[in-house]
């Protein structure tokens, strides 16, 4: 949740006295429109482009089928040609990325044997978290985190790649390139995952032990006599731009990380109970003091925990 320094409280409110009753999170270009739209043909972290099979026993593209081909894998060392495994990386909630080759940068998917030379006698199935797959390339896409291998070499096939932070790749993406944008959501999805996981560990009814199901899809609780199914969790935000009668200020926030002249919209977790107007109202007038009038809906995303 964003929180406002009480050190530019003083000026945000200063420039933004003249908010009124009609602050709004729409926008429009058109001058003739009193409340101003932006309309936006793709979001951050959305437009996964893979597939999440179901699942299936004779598909070999399902979840619990591809993990069981998998984990035959990290014991073979035998060329195998259907489907293809690729293999996202993470440290720290970081994807191993790499720049180059034309491209800004580009997600460092590597395959099994590679990850099997990195982990070694440690790897195990229940370590990969099923993303999803594409058929056409006959490929099925996995992540796994090392954060707890202090010996990765990030080299492979003479490409030098790092683990970056899914912000700094943000900012780094061109918005126009759906390619770009296609494997930022596909970080993103794997970043929630794998964060979901390390905060599950543990069975919330009972305090057992949880195992993966489904390739990661999925928890379970250890307990034989609870057996508690555990799914991944959404946390619903809201994200808005308040605006003034003119259409000509917003009201912005900026924390003490933040770099020079970075300011941020304000956001804040929903409440029990709470609508997304209702929330729009409350976190901005915690935050800053002002009152919000009409809030009108723009669009949704999903997003990744991205805080360090």
């Amino acid at each position: 949740m964003l929180k406002l320094q009480s050190t530019k409280l003083i000026s945000l409110l200063s420039l933004s006295k003249n908010l009124s009753q009609k602050s709004t999170t729409h926008f429009s270009h058109s001058n003739h429109n009193p409340t101003m739209s932006i309309n936006f043909t793709t979001h951050a972290f959305a437009g996964n482009p893979l597939i999440s099979k179901t699942q299936n026993k004779n598909d070999l593209f399902s979840p619990t089928t591809a993990l069981e081909t998998l984990k035959s894998r990290i014991t073979d060392n035998t060329n195998h040609h259907s489907p293809n495994f690729k293999i996202l990386p993470f440290r720290n909630g970081r994807p191993l990325a790499t720049a180059g080759g034309g491209e800004p940068w580009r997600l460092g998917w590597i395959g099994v044997g590679e990850i099997r030379g990195v982990l070694g006698t440690e790897l195990n199935g229940d370590l990969f978290v099923y993303l999803g797959s594409n058929v056409e390339e006959d490929v099925v896409y996995w992540t796994i985190d090392v954060s707890g291998e202090s010996g990765f070499v990030a080299e492979f096939g003479g490409v030098r790649f790092s683990f970056v932070e899914l912000r700094t790749l943000m900012v780094a993406t061109d918005w126009v390139d759906f390619k770009a944008m296609g494997n930022l959501a596909i970080a993103g999805h794997a970043r929630a995952l794998l964060e979901w996981h390390n905060i599950s560990r543990f069975c919330g009814h009972c305090g057992e032990k949880t195992v993966p199901r489904e390739a990661g899809k999925r928890k379970q609780c250890s307990n034989e006599s609870c057996k508690k199914r555990i799914y991944p969790r959404v946390d619903p935000v809201v994200i808005m731009l308040v605006i003034d009668r003119e259409n000509d200020r917003a009201l912005l926030s900026k924390q003490s990380r933040f770099v020079p002249r970075m300011w941020s919209c304000l956001a804040g977790f929903i409440e029990p109970g709470e609508s997304l107007e209702e929330a729009v109202r409350r976190e901005t007038w915690e935050e800053t003091g002002i009152e919000v009038g009409e809030v009108v809906y723009h669009s949704s995303q999903p997003w990744p925990d991205c805080k360090e």
